[in-house]
């Protein structure tokens, strides 16, 4: 029973991932994410309480799955920008969910979010106070513009895949060119 159980649960986060990527949380659909789930529409109430707790799981499973697999390196952080951008570019749904977070601001972000997000900026601070990484810029500033830059050309952003079509069909120019200028932007300022 218990393995159902957590079958369907599986079953009602991937149709979820699907359809909050295509439609965001307002154009969800309960009812499709039941259909392609393949369970009862009030399994996913027993389960995730309501639309948005839904998608607020869905969020932080995917997030979760982030912080595991790309691990932070405020030593090589051009590393990091290319680790990111791979990481972006196979990941088109989780892209396209963060944009509609972004967008649309219904559900809460999850609180791990913010305790990585301050996590790495500490670590950038100390990296800075330790003459590894240059201190022309605020650590916060550097770690959006890392994300920013590793994420230009998912399916999310409305400029690199929109206005540079054919960059994305060879990706190996991109990632050099994100690795030099992350380099670029974390070596200003340091004394030579």
């Amino acid at each position: 029973m218990i393995r159902n159980a957590e079958a369907t649960r599986e079953r009602i986060l991937e149709a979820a991932m699907a359809e909050f990527s295509a439609h965001g949380i307002a154009g969800a659909r309960v009812d499709r994410i039941a259909k392609n789930a393949d369970c009862n529409k009030n399994m996913i109430y027993i389960y995730f309480e309501n639309k948005e707790m839904l998608f607020t799981t869905i969020l932080q499973k995917n997030l979760t799955r982030v912080y595991e697999e790309i691990t932070f390196t405020p030593d090589d952080l051009p590393g990091y920008a290319v680790r990111v951008f791979d990481f972006a570019m196979s990941n088109p749904d989780l892209m396209r969910l963060m944009a509609w977070f972004s967008l649309e601001q219904k559900a809460d972000s999850p609180v791990e979010r913010g305790q990585v997000h301050d996590q790495k900026v500490k670590s950038l601070t100390e990296a800075q106070n330790s003459g590894q990484v240059g201190a022309a810029f605020p650590p916060e500033f550097i770690l959006t513009t890392i994300m920013t830059i590793a994420t230009a050309w998912t399916a999310a952003n409305p400029f690199g895949p929109l206005l540079d079509p054919k960059s994305i069909k060879n990706v190996e120019p991109l990632r050099d060119a994100i690795s030099r200028v992350v380099r670029l932007i974390s070596l200003e300022g340091l004394q030579n």
